[in-house]
């Protein structure tokens, strides 16, 4: 339930964070490539956290380890291609501070992602033993420990790093209004004629674009 909740959190934020950046540059090419590539990158990442949540390491590795670059290497991507747009749309939409400290955090995400592909990459070498996924508990004076606990360490660090960019959103979003809208074509499911009834619109934020 937890997961399911931080997927359609994850996947809401990244929508509005699409259309946010759509509705302030509507002509630009260059940003609107990005914006685009930023959505595809950050729903793929989505996928993968599914992925990882509902296939466990144990019983089926490679899909979890799919999931896991999915989940980690696309939002990683997403993470630089938002930066990226932030130094774009500075001083005139975001402010300086914004953009660098969305750029500290892709730093501190990329030196994550380096010590758990590094690790992670040794450890499953070979050279520990063929039974290291089928491990779940560890103890000091097991062979790969050390570099069992750097990419655990790091994985939760670049978890951690992915939140703290989305936390940089709040003020972005706090200048933002949502709506549902609701189009009737008729009174009933049988009429042709155009209906009469005024659309009903639904904020869901409260703030002003």
């Amino acid at each position: 339930m937890l997961t399911l909740l931080c997927l359609i959190s994850g996947v809401a934020t990244i929508y509005v964070r699409y259309k946010q950046v759509h509705a302030l540059n509507p002509e630009r090419n260059c940003i609107i490539r990005l914006n685009k590539a930023g959505l595809v990158l950050g729903l793929l990442s989505c996928l993968g956290l599914s992925l990882v949540a509902n296939f466990q390491k144990t019983t089926f590795f490679v899909v979890h380890v799919c999931g896991a670059v999915l989940t980690f290497g696309m939002g990683s991507l997403y993470m630089f291609v938002q930066t990226i747009l932030s130094y774009q749309m500075q001083p005139k939409i975001h402010g300086k501070q914004v953009f660098w400290i969305r750029l500290l955090v892709v730093i501190w995400c990329g030196v994550s992602a380096f010590s758990m592909l590094t690790c992670s990459s040794l450890l499953y070498s070979g050279s520990f033993g063929t039974d290291i996924v089928q491990k779940l508990h560890w103890n000091p004076k097991d062979k790969g420990y050390v570099l069992h606990m750097i990419t655990t360490a790091a994985e939760w660090s670049m978890s951690f790093s992915f939140f703290g960019f989305f936390l940089t959103y709040i003020r972005d979003f706090q200048k933002i209004s949502l709506r549902v809208e609701t189009n009737l074509h008729g009174l009933t499911l049988y009429d042709t004629s155009p209906c009469p009834i005024n659309n009903e619109r639904t904020r869901l934020l409260t703030r002003d674009l």
